[in-house]
């Protein structure tokens, strides 16, 4: 009877299986997030921009934007169109001021109307205007922003408002469902969903941003809303996307809230941030270059510059130094060392244990506040071949736009070198973290190379590690 019982147990489940319609199973799967999205929409809020902008008109590439905040970009479809116009018929001044309108999101973080957002939805903004969901509009007043990390802090006059709790979410792991509120293209209140693809993704530059990465759908005007877990908490500010065609393709990124929210402590405390920096250049180490360093493994942050004036320099880091732990906090990859020293303030001192020739070390470093200064020029003088370069001595008209430690030119690129990526007019500044400035210098480097090497390289202002894979 206890067979029969089961089975027919087993049958009875399976034809309710087969009768339960499968829209129901598919929603009992899911999670529901109209919860979550009721309760967030009325803290979510569109952000309308004017200003003006200045776009050069001439072929000076180093002239500044001021929306850049740096070196005119060259992609800009505007500026492009510009200098041809100027080119063609002439009568254009060196640079033009142009109105500038722009849309965004941001949310209420306090009830007194202070509001979180992304500093590139509000650069440039002569005016910010808030319109909240139950279509009220307020002029924002910036109260600070911040570039390196892309958060701003805007203030409305406005009290009893509704607005998002703020408590330290816990650890995102990929595959958690997240939910994006915000107006893209102007559509206010937009509801979009996805998983969590990535957590603590560096993206290219000197950012100090463990991005998170997802593939909830966000687009322009998406930037600078939050991005929600399932049980209801802020954990990101939906800030980028990457796209060939400007739009949403799959992969988008947030600023994860305990960054933005150190961030708007600063600012609403003081009006300004301050970074703590170690003033050094590094990359990622990969196969090979763990091989030329002699490292177990490929891990950790390798120290491709440092600023002969700066924090790193003080505390004894060299060019070559592989970065494995500050703090006792583990660094796996680059992106690590920019988002642990991003928990410390400028003057605070911090534990940096390296690898250097084959052993561990342990540093002591006074972090440094504000941009690092730029490394001196040098010379030198003759030529040589080694690793698939002909190499010389740079002379004075080498050395003029470019800012170096001792190195030597490189004129020619074959072989392993160029399969490597390195190209003419590189400066080779050193060898398995030896700097070289001599022919000599580079014959005594080659002679002692097994089955790789790793080559400092200049390019412009960048200074990174090639690595060569000699057997």
């Amino acid at each position: 009877m206890t067979l029969a019982f089961v089975g027919s147990s087993y049958a009875a489940n399976a034809a309710a299986a087969i009768t339960e319609p499968a829209s129901e199973r598919l929603a009992a799967a899911l999670p529901d997030m109209t919860g979550i999205a009721a309760k967030f929409a009325p803290t979510v809020v569109n952000i309308s921009v004017s200003g003006k902008r200045n776009i050069s008109t001439s072929d000076d590439v180093e002239m500044r934007d001021s929306d850049s905040g740096g070196v005119a970009q060259e992609s800009d479809p505007m500026r492009e169109f510009l200098r041809g116009f100027q080119k063609r018929f002439g009568g254009l001044p060196p640079q033009m001021s142009l109105p500038v309108r722009g849309e965004g999101s941001g949310f209420i973080v306090r009830s007194d109307g202070v509001i979180l957002t992304n500093a590139h939805v509000v650069a440039n903004a002569d005016e910010v205007l808030v319109r909240l969901t139950d279509r009220r509009e307020f002029r924002a007043k910036v109260l600070g922003t911040d570039k390196l990390t892309d958060i701003a802090v805007l203030k409305i006059d406005a009290s009893n408002l509704q607005a998002v709790s703020l408590a330290p979410p816990r650890a995102l792991r990929a595959g958690e469902w997240v939910l994006a509120i915000g107006s893209p293209f102007g559509f206010e209140s937009t509801v979009t969903a996805g998983v969590v693809s990535a957590t603590k993704r560096t993206l290219p530059g000197d950012n100090p941003v463990p991005f998170i990465q997802t593939d909830a759908a966000i687009n322009p005007g998406n930037s600078g809303g939050p991005l929600i877990n399932m049980i209801g908490e802020v954990v990101g500010i939906n800030s980028q996307i990457y796209s060939k065609s400007g739009g949403y393709q799959g992969l988008s990124f947030a600023i994860p809230i305990d960054t933005a929210q150190r961030i708007e402590q600063q600012i609403l405390s003081s009006g300004q941030v301050r970074h703590a920096r170690l003033s050094i250049g590094v990359q990622e180490v990969d196969q090979t270059l763990a091989r030329a360093f002699k490292l177990d493994k490929p891990a950790g942050a390798l120290v491709s510059d440092v600023d002969p004036s700066g924090a790193g320099q003080r505390a004894g880091l060299l060019g070559g130094d592989v970065v494995l732990a500050v703090n006792g906090r583990s660094i796996d990859a680059p992106g690590d060392l920019s988002t642990t020293l991003g928990l410390y303030k400028p003057g605070e001192s911090v534990a940096i244990e390296v690898w250097r020739q084959g052993a561990l070390r342990t540093l002591h470093a006074r972090m440094d506040d504000g941009p690092a200064p730029k490394v001196p020029k040098i010379a030198a003088a003759a030529t040589v071949v080694h690793f698939g370069l002909t190499l010389r001595a740079p002379d004075s008209d080498d050395l003029r736009d470019v800012n170096s430690a001792p190195a030597l030119l490189i004129e020619r690129v074959d072989g392993v070198a160029e399969r490597a990526g390195v190209q003419v007019g590189d400066m080779l500044l050193a060898v398995d973290a030896q700097p070289v400035n001599s022919i000599n210098q580079v014959s005594s480097a080659a002679a002692q190379a097994n089955e790789a090497v790793a080559l400092l390289i200049q390019r412009g202002g960048m200074k990174f590690y090639v690595p060569l894979r000699l057997l």
